[in-house]
């Protein structure tokens, strides 16, 4: 049996496929095809998976950002929006205060929905469930005949505490099927099951938008699969890590907002648990951009709401930060003479200049071959990399911002890619409190071993550890995957033992509801070995944010009330005297797929020991070229100072001097920096 997994990024799709009887992988990295994605995965497939291997296919894991391009290039669904009379503007209320209090000209994101697309309807359900207003089904039948006249794709029905009572909701979609509307419908009290209406009517308006875009690509996805003989089953990650369904990732499209980031997180908080490090950062560079994440003790950290081009998602959500600084990412002069890196990336059409496929402007990756970071000739995917087009590139960037050539140009450009990934990795430590100089950099991607030593100064750390296939370590965390599914539910109750125990019967409730949609997606029932986790949303009476702990087995209020002191201490400093107040009910199941949790053996890295090449490569450290070598993975069998480059079939690692790299005995390289550099 082989379970596959494939990470779609901006530039690359990237698989490994894994016999879960031998614990032999293939690896495979193909570029992406950003007009249809699907045919990326399924020409990956193509590359490196066996007809034979993939009828023995149990489980295809796919981490996806077709729902997040779609949101953030505003290429979604026409969307209307049901709700409750009065509440047709809270989409542009939002909260009433400023992302940026500093700046003058900010402005919020439009909303998703115009406001014409945004009807009202009589009805009243209070805070605690009572109806005080019984649903007019004609103003449902008048908003059909408007979204008619205005080809609206998708609905969102959001009435006002749906949460607490969902009766009115659920009548909804019937009213709009007998005035003749045919689509989707996405109904908040199933989206989320928690309070704050802004919140609750932005994800709500996400999941009708991005379905447009999602359902059809997984379900190409799924026809390309079986046409090709697979008979297992298609599962998509999720933005708060697991999996689902490929029926649940259509029906509820907004949980896989971020699947494409956080399984390179995943594998990293399994491969710093391997290693005995407390304190890992994921660093990982892709073509397009920069994610990453602080893991401590092994564990995600996991939040209950995100936000994507400034709209709030409902929706467990692993912390991963992103910046546009990628290998594509585009470097240029400012109209102040300034260089700049990025955000725009040349992508995977055209690419960047060095590909040859019809690209000019200079990117990232022209730089680092350029600097000899990446030896010129074969990459992965079947692109020749040339390193006159770089250099091209490059030059007429130096005279705009006063620099000698494109030997400086290249080492900016570098520099200041390295300088935006290490501000986003100050936002997940230092602004937590939280040393990055205790922290081991966990560095993958195709770039991010690129960039290991230059991160490693920006941040004080000393040490570096590069995994096996770092360049398709992402896939690597898909197919080590769990099967997880959630549910929340908002209950405002001061934490008692008896509010403790009503929580634990909502919970309950709560795991019931996610087995039967389950079941009725095709997805069987419970798992034999499956874990149920509660979590509980508290805060301080008369507080509004909130902070989860975990209920153990035979909690009390006591206990629940002494882990809330804990973390509330760690994360504010201090503690405070006073009731605590439960809000809302958190039900996560988690089932293994067989052979996921053991880790992957090292890959045959390409090359054979008596392959080393003498090359010019740059030193960040000593501020010139000087005599090196590129040297095969498999050939570096022992502790080797820099500078050199550690050469494989899907990434290149770029050893600065000041620093050693050793093989680790789990397939990992070890990069360490020498005291004196520090």
């Amino acid at each position: 049996m082989t379970t596959i997994g494939v990470d779609v990024g901006g530039t690359f799709t990237d698989l490994v496929s894994r016999d879960t009887d031998t614990g032999q992988i293939t690896v495979a990295k193909r570029p992406t095809t950003p007009a249809a994605p699907e045919l990326g995965v399924l020409a990956a497939v193509d590359a490196a998976v066996p007809p034979e291997s993939l009828a023995r296919c149990a489980y295809f894991v796919h981490g996806t950002t077709v729902g997040l391009n779609a949101l953030l290039e505003r290429r979604g669904a026409t969307v209307g929006l049901i709700t409750t009379e009065g509440f047709r503007d809270v989409l542009e209320i939002r909260r009433g205060d400023r992302d940026d209090p500093y700046d003058l000209f900010w402005t919020p994101p439009p909303p998703l929905v115009p406001r014409r697309l945004r009807r009202e309807v009589a009805e009243r359900v209070a805070a605690d469930g009572t109806v005080v207003r019984e649903l007019d089904p004609e103003g449902v039948r008048r908003a059909a005949a408007v979204f008619a006249a205005e080809g609206v794709d998708a609905v969102a029905v959001v009435l006002i505490n749906a949460y607490a009572n969902a009766a009115h909701e659920r009548a909804v979609p019937a009213a709009l099927r007998d005035a003749g509307f045919a689509g989707e419908v996405s109904l908040s009290h199933e989206v989320s099951g928690e309070y704050r209406e802004y919140e609750r009517t932005t994800t709500t308006v996400v999941d009708a938008f991005v379905r447009h875009r999602m359902g059809p690509y997984l379900r190409n996805l799924d026809r390309g699969l079986r046409a090709r003989g697979f008979t297992g089953r298609l599962l998509v990650t999720r933005s708060g890590g697991g999996a689902l369904t490929l029926e649940e990732a259509a029906a509820r499209p907004f949980e896989t907002i971020l699947s494409g980031p956080v399984a390179g997180a995943a594998a990293t908080a399994r491969l710093a648990s391997s290693l005995g490090r407390s304190t890992a950062i994921a660093a990982d560079v892709g073509g397009t951009s920069f994610d990453t994440a602080l893991i401590e003790d092994g564990v995600l950290p996991l939040l209950f709401q995100g936000e994507v081009g400034g709209l709030p998602l409902q929706s467990p959500w692993v912390d991963v930060r992103s910046v546009g600084a990628g290998g594509g990412s585009v470097a240029y002069v400012d109209a102040g003479g300034l260089l700049r890196v990025g955000p725009r990336s040349a992508g995977a059409v055209p690419g960047p200049a060095c590909y040859g496929r019809g690209g000019t402007e200079p990117t990232v990756t022209d730089a680092a071959l350029h600097l000899g970071l990446i030896p010129p000739g074969p990459l992965a995917g079947g692109i020749d990399l040339d390193r006159d087009l770089a250099t091209a590139a490059l030059a007429p960037l130096a005279a705009p911002c006063g620099l000698p050539g494109a030997d400086a140009v290249a080492e900016g450009v570098m520099r200041i890619a390295a300088a935006h990934m290490a501000h986003a990795v100050r936002g997940v430590t230092v602004e937590r409190g939280v040393d990055p100089r205790r922290a081991v950099l966990v560095a993958f991607g195709g770039a991010g071993p690129l960039f290991g030593c230059l991160l490693a100064g920006e941040l004080g750390a000393s040490a570096v550890v590069v995994p096996a296939n770092a360049g398709t370590f992402s896939a690597v965390g898909l197919v080590q995957a769990d099967l997880v599914r959630g549910a929340a539910r908002t209950l405002v109750r001061p934490l008692t033992d008896a509010a403790l125990a009503e929580a634990l019967t909502l919970a309950g409730a709560l795991f019931t509801r996610l087995f039967t949609r389950l079941a009725g997606r095709g997805g069987g029932g419970e798992p034999a070995d499956a874990v149920r986790e509660i979590d509980l949303d508290l805060r301080h009476l008369g507080q509004e944010h909130t902070l989860a702990v975990r209920v153990e087995p035979g909690d009390t209020a006591g206990g629940v009330r002494a882990r809330f002191t804990a973390r509330y201490r760690r994360a504010y400093g201090h503690d405070m005297p006073g009731p605590l107040e439960i809000v809302t009910v958190r039900a996560t199941v988690r089932a293994g797929l067989p052979g996921g949790p053991a880790p992957l053996p090292a890959p045959a890295a390409a090359g054979a020991p008596g392959e080393r090449r003498d090359i010019d490569l740059w030193s960040f450290h000593r501020k010139r070229f000087v005599p090196s070598r590129a040297v095969p993975r498999a050939a570096l069998t022992q502790a080797t100072p820099g500078p050199l480059v550690v050469v494989e079939p899907t990434s290149t690692t770029y050893v600065d001097a000041g620093f050693t790299v050793a093989p680790h005995e789990c397939g990992t390289l070890l990069v360490t920096r020498e005291e004196k550099t520090l």
